[in-house]
């Protein structure tokens, strides 16, 4: 504050010949030559205006680069959007097409059955300690009873055993209060598949003379009334044969996902009130 007040007089004087000269120079006009005295004065003027010339031109430099940083910060924010849309698209497109592949698939089961069908799809499951179980959302409004076969485009889920008025419940193959008669494919030899929890069954019931090998298919054999004869149920992963005993053990992976299970067939068949 001191120092303003000391040399005020100096720097306004100074300021106003500083600003009186730029404008002096400014409007010297560019189609005549300077005469003597506006050439001392631009002479003079030159060593200040080259500074302010180069803090102008710095400024202006700055300025373009951020505003250059501002329009690249906001067309990023635009691609990122775009790119983001265009995913959720591709993920939409590729959704739809494996549910049209499914759904083809669950259409050649359907024609390949001779008897009546309904088509649900899985909107819960119970895969608790005690239960292998699924919610589908077809109940006694289309038909749907208890005891009726449930089969997707791969073989055997189950067989319905709850049914509302909108939903039924399908008790799975692999739980161990479920029972189908089967066969294996390639030999006839016969037995009964039962649920073993885990996703994983036994066929039971078949003597140790029968020709029962690793790898061979199991289908329903049509005994009983529920499950129609000749739809696949799984392959045989393990044969055992004790020393003693009359039958042997052995283990079937079921042929349908149970566990990635979207959409199913129910056979309008059987079944009780």
């Amino acid at each position: 504050m001191d120092f303003l007040k000391k040399y005020m007089y100096p720097l306004l004087a100074g300021g106003c010949i500083l600003a009186a000269l730029l404008f002096f120079s400014l409007n010297v006009p560019r189609n005549r030559e300077a005469n003597v005295i506006e050439r001392t004065a631009l002479g003079a003027l030159s060593p200040l205006l080259q500074p302010v010339y180069r803090i102008s031109g710095f400024v202006e430099d700055i300025r373009d680069r951020y505003l250059l940083l501002v329009d690249t910060h906001n067309e990023n924010l635009f691609l990122r959007a775009d790119i983001r849309a265009l995913n959720l698209r591709l993920l939409e497109a590729n959704e739809a097409l494996l549910a049209n592949k499914r759904l083809e698939q669950l259409l050649d089961m359907k024609k390949s059955v001779k008897e009546p069908t309904v088509a649900a799809s899985v909107i819960g499951e119970d895969v608790t300690s005690w239960f292998r179980s699924l919610i589908i959302n077809r109940g006694s409004s289309s038909g749907i009873r208890e005891g009726m076969a449930v089969i997707s485009a791969e073989g055997v889920v189950g067989q319905t055993v709850k049914v509302s008025p909108t939903t039924s419940r399908v008790l799975l193959l692999t739980d161990h209060a479920s029972g189908i008669s089967a066969t294996i494919q390639r030999s006839r030899a016969r037995g009964v598949v039962k649920g073993k929890g885990e996703m994983n069954c036994t066929l039971e019931f078949t003597t140790r003379g029968e020709d029962v090998k690793i790898g061979d298919t199991v289908i329903t054999s049509g005994i009983g009334g529920v499950f129609l004869k000749g739809i696949p149920i799984g392959e045989v992963t393990m044969v055992k044969r004790g020393e003693y005993g009359i039958f042997q053990t052995v283990s079937i992976r079921p042929a349908v996902n149970l566990s990635h299970l979207e959409e199913v067939l129910i056979v309008q068949r059987g079944g009780y009130e």
